[in-house]
This record gives C-alpha cells, sequence and structure tokens, in this order.
C-alpha cells in the first residue's frame, strides 16, 4: 500500500518550511502505523484507545503550541499540522490531544499563577495526568454565559455545585478546568477530580465521536483550595479565548478527515469497475465530485495557512477564526458525505473508514460553536450588528 500523501494540487507543501514539513511527516507516521489500525475496534466498542495516551506525550502532541514549562514550543502552522494528521486517523483522536492542550494546558498557560503553570503543566505535556474542560451545561451551550452552577466562597477555598455536559475525557480526567459564577462572575477553577462532591458519568449510545470519552460532571459541594483559582481572568472571555484556540485546532484538523474521505473516494473510484467494464472514475458524475472535493479542500488549506501565520505573528483575530472553523467543517462534512455517497452501500460499513468520519464531522460542525453561531460572529464582524438573540 502506497503511503498517504495529502492533497497537494496546488503545492501547498511549498508554502511550509521544512521544519513543518518533517513534524507532519513524524505525526502522519505515527497515525498511520498505531492510530488507524486500532480505529475500527475502538470504534465498534466506544472505547478510547489509552494505550496511545502515553504516545502522545512522548512525541510532544499535547499542549504542542506551548512555550515553556516542558512544553514542545511548535510554531502555529505545525500545530496546525499536527491537528490535522491527528484527525486523519479520527476527530475523536484530535479531540483528546485537543482538550488537553487548548482547554486544560493553555487556560493554566494564559490565567494561571506561577504555581499552578509549574505544578501542573509538564505533566499535562506529558501525559501523566489528563484533564477535561467544564463549561458546556446541559441548559447552557452556545449561551455558555447561561450557566447554573455556582461557586461559594468559603473558609479555606470555595464551595462548588452545579452539572457539565458533553465534557470530552471528563471520566478519565485528573484534573477539570470548571467555569462557575462566584458573585455572579465567571471564574475558572483547577478541581481535581478526586475531590469530594466531584462525580462524573460517562455518557454512552453516541453515534459520532464513539472513540472520544465524553462525560458529565457533577460537582455537589464541591470544596476545592483558595488556590484552584485561576487568578489572572474573570468574566467569561476568559472561557471564550480557551474556545479560540481549540478553534483554531478544529479549523486544521478537519482538513484531515476530508483528505482521508478525498483520497478513500479517489482510490475506490479507480478500482470499482461498473458499466463496460469502465471504473467509476471515467465517469462524469464521479469526477465532478472529487473535483469539488479536491478544489474545497485545496481552498480550507490557503484559510488555515493564512490563520496560522496570523497567529504566528499575534495577529488573529476571534472572528477570522470562526470564520475558518465554519468553512472547514462544513466542507469537510460535504465532502464526507458526497465520498459516502460515491462508495455506495460499501460507504455504510466500517470497513471504510469513510461512514466513521461522516458520523464524527455532524458533531465537529456542531461543537466549540455551532456553524450558525460562528456564521453570526462573522456577521458582527461585518455589519457591527449583533443579530445573537
Amino acid at each position: 500500500m502506497a503511503a498517504y500523501e495529502s492533497l497537494n494540487y496546488m503545492d501547498f507543501d511549498s508554502l511550509l518550511t521544512e521544519e513543518e514539513l518533517m513534524i507532519r511527516s513524524t505525526v502522519r507516521e505515527f497515525v498511520s502505523e498505531e492510530v488507524i489500525p486500532v480505529l475500527q475496534e475502538a470504534n465498534r466498542n466506544e472505547e478510547f484507545p489509552a494505550h496511545l495516551i502515553s504516545r502522545f506525550g512522548e512525541l510532544g502532541l499535547l499542549g504542542a503550541n506551548l512555550q515553556g514549562y516542558e512544553c514542545p514550543g511548535l510554531g502555529e502552522v505545525a500545530y496546525g499540522l499536527v491537528t490535522q494528521e491527528l484527525e486523519r486517523g479520527d476527530s475523536g483522536i484530535r479531540s483528546f490531544c485537543s482538550v488537553q492542550g487548548a482547554l486544560v494546558m493553555y487556560p493554566i498557560y494564559a490565567f494561571g499563577s506561577e504555581e499552578q503553570k509549574k505544578k501542573y503543566l509538564p505533566r499535562l505535556a506529558k501525559a501523566e495526568i489528563i484533564g477535561c474542560f467544564g463549561l458546556t451545561e446541559p441548559d447552557a451551550g452556545s449561551n455558555p454565559g447561561g450557566m447554573l452552577t455556582k461557586a461559594e466562597k468559603v473558609p479555606g477555598g470555595y464551595k462548588l455545585n452545579g452539572n457539565k455536559m458533553w465534557i470530552t475525557n471528563g471520566c478519565a480526567a485528573d484534573i477539570a478546568i470548571v467555569w462557575a459564577k462566584l458573585n455572579g462572575v465567571v471564574r475558572g477553577f483547577i478541581v481535581e477530580t478526586n475531590t469530594p462532591g466531584f462525580s462524573t458519568t460517562r455518557m454512552k449510545g453516541k453515534f459520532a465521536l464513539r472513540v472520544s470519552v465524553t462525560s458529565e460532571l457533577h460537582m455537589e459541594d464541591c470544596v476545592v483550595p483558595e488556590n484552584a483559582i485561576l487568578p489572572n481572568i474573570e468574566g467569561l472571555k476568559g472561557a471564550l479565548s480557551c474556545l479560540t484556540q481549540a478553534r483554531y485546532g478544529i479549523a486544521w484538523g478537519v482538513l484531515g478527515a476530508a483528505n482521508a474521505c478525498y483520497h478513500e473516494a479517489l482510490n475506490y473510484s479507480k478500482e470499482r469497475i461498473i458499466f463496460d467494464g469502465k471504473p467509476l472514475a471515467a465517469y462524469q458524475l464521479a469526477q465532478a465530485k472529487l473535483v469539488k472535493m479536491a478544489t474545497e479542500i485545496t481552498k480550507g488549506q490557503l484559510l488555515v495557512l493564512q490563520l496560522g501565520r496570523l497567529k504566528e505573528r499575534g495577529e488573529m483575530k476571534h472572528w477570522q477564526v470562526s470564520m475558518a472553523k465554519m468553512n472547514n467543517c462544513r466542507m469537510a462534512l460535504d465532502v464526507a458525505r458526497d465520498a459516502r455517497d460515491m462508495l455506495g452501500a460499501n460507504g455504510t460499513i466500517d470497513e471504510y473508514p469513510v461512514i466513521r468520519h461522516m458520523m464524527n464531522l455532524e458533531t465537529v460542525n456542531t461543537y466549540e460553536g455551532t456553524e450558525d453561531i460562528h456564521r453570526l460572529i462573522v456577521g458582527l464582524e461585518l455589519t457591527g450588528e449583533s443579530a445573537i438573540r
């Protein structure tokens, strides 16, 4: 079987540095040799392949774009390429690494005390401990400001009460970044999951992200010490800035899933013989679908590359991330659906990865801000008028 090569129609690779190409190649080999072979069974059994976690740490895939504290310190484009290769395997694999880095390590890195950074970041980077991010609630998804989780100052610390839902890595986590209202103001807390009053419930029966551990978090009179609060941020902007980091990685990551589906459809169309002894690839309708896929993936590549260069210069805006997340998630989902269609009935069985990617992308298009929420964020930037009600 030939080595996998991502779509390079407009010579995208010429825009990357030698270091970026080397990092991509390293992660690509890891995903091909160690991740993809275990995904079929993991997806069937709704289990995360936990033996990979230590490898994520060894390869420097966790908090890869953070500097210092034993973090890898990769450039932002290199980090994007890492997420792309991970999601070529599965969105749940990329989600694990994204949550650990962008939603757990980043808030500690950006808003934590020096003591918190030294205590947690090196261990999170090495995968010695696992984290999760508790923002979404049963009745507060697109409107995180409507959260009901409360924090109350008590002698020696803070008492937390509330529930979080749809939390990646929740049941596997050693620490949780929990957002709660303290005197009406949103604050972040580092909650060690062995704290009395903290518990989790695993969410099962998912048709998407089946290899990802998705959980509910429950806090009932859960008392954390005073040094558990993130001292350098107040208000919802802290949580939202973490989401911006995660959305950046998603905009890159879904290109991996789209590429996987495109290449599966392309290879299948060349091998599948239909009428008159000709392959599916020889017919106009099939070529039209492949051309559409290749065109949209190429546009998505160029969009996130520019976004990454802006991020490296410290010039990236959250509304630019919204456009990239909105566009690339929808594009990848459309590519997966077209690829599923081209494979016919074979597109519905897990002998081929397309249906798994397609179901995953239904969720990726929704989480970290739905497509419509991002559309309204871009609309606000264009018009100056908020249509979010």
